[in-house]
């Protein structure tokens, strides 16, 4: 069989991932803090017709290698964790990192290492406890439920730029409640998972250790961990850009076309091949 034949089929099989990539980046260009992916080739082993015949002495000019490629395949779906645009609300629950970091919620209040997110459309319970939209737990910067009715009496809060809740007790006072959202910097942001739910989690090639005792959890805006500060009344919206994903689609349709046009031309090809026998 013709190895362009092959070739046509990888490329086929490439540029369909792509598309499918692509076309979750757009599904996916107003979802709060969505970071879009990029899918990236690499060519596979190549076949060696004929090997180097190197130089005898200066005297008979060296020969380079015959080789010919075998198609392509995907190297890697990389999650591109660039900042995503500002959009102001004015809720004082909506929070934005301006910078690096993420944060960390929790499903159940037994769940040891968190899940991150770069979503911060958060909101108060019934129960006074700060939950993400689908109802998990946001943690403080020591990895714990932060539930308002453990601080005191509180009217109204505010939240700094460090992620402290600023309260308002009964009596008008405004008091430091020592409570600090938690803001989680891993090594490696592009190794975590997608778990879906703007949610991630760790792997062994995002970050060494549990979240917590690897000592990753923390405030936001600290210097020394270089983690961004909270922006409250913001939301980080999707990274993603149309106009690149749009280009993008339409080189992966064009990359698609001509692949399947090798497929149909190496199938005439082997047709003629067939028919030297009449």
């Amino acid at each position: 069989m013709l190895r362009s034949l092959y070739s046509g089929v990888s490329g086929m099989r490439g540029f369909q991932t792509k598309l499918d990539v692509i076309g979750n980046n757009i599904a996916n260009v107003n979802t709060v803090g969505f970071k879009g992916g990029r899918v990236m080739f690499k060519d596979i082993l190549s076949q060696t017709v004929a090997g180097v015949s190197p130089s005898v002495d200066g005297t008979q000019g060296g020969v380079n290698a015959k080789q010919i490629g075998l198609g392509v395949s995907i190297s890697a779906i990389d999650t591109i964790h660039t900042p995503g645009s500002a959009m102001t609300t004015n809720v004082v629950t909506d929070l934005r990192i301006d910078g690096d970091g993420f944060f960390a919620i929790k499903s159940n209040v037994d769940q040891v290492d968190p899940y991150l997110t770069r979503a911060g459309n958060f909101t108060i319970d019934a129960n006074n406890q700060l939950v993400t939209s689908d109802g998990m737990f946001v943690t403080d910067s020591g990895g714990e439920i932060i539930d308002l009715d453990n601080i005191g009496v509180i009217t109204a809060f505010s939240i700094s730029s460090s992620g402290e809740l600023v309260t308002v007790d009964d009596t008008g006072a405004t008091n430091n409640s020592g409570v600090f959202i938690g803001v989680v910097k891993v090594p490696n942001p592009a190794g975590l998972e997608k778990v879906g739910g703007n949610m991630y989690r760790q792997s062994p090639n995002s970050n060494i250790g549990g979240i917590t005792d690897a000592g990753l959890i923390g405030t936001a805006n600290d210097a020394a961990r270089g983690t961004g500060a909270i922006v409250s009344g913001q939301l980080e919206m999707s990274n993603v850009d149309l106009t690149a994903e749009f280009t993008e689609m339409i080189i992966a349709q064009r990359g698609f076309q001509s692949n399947a046009r090798i497929i149909t031309t190496s199938d005439e090809i082997l047709q003629e091949v067939v028919g030297l026998k009449r």
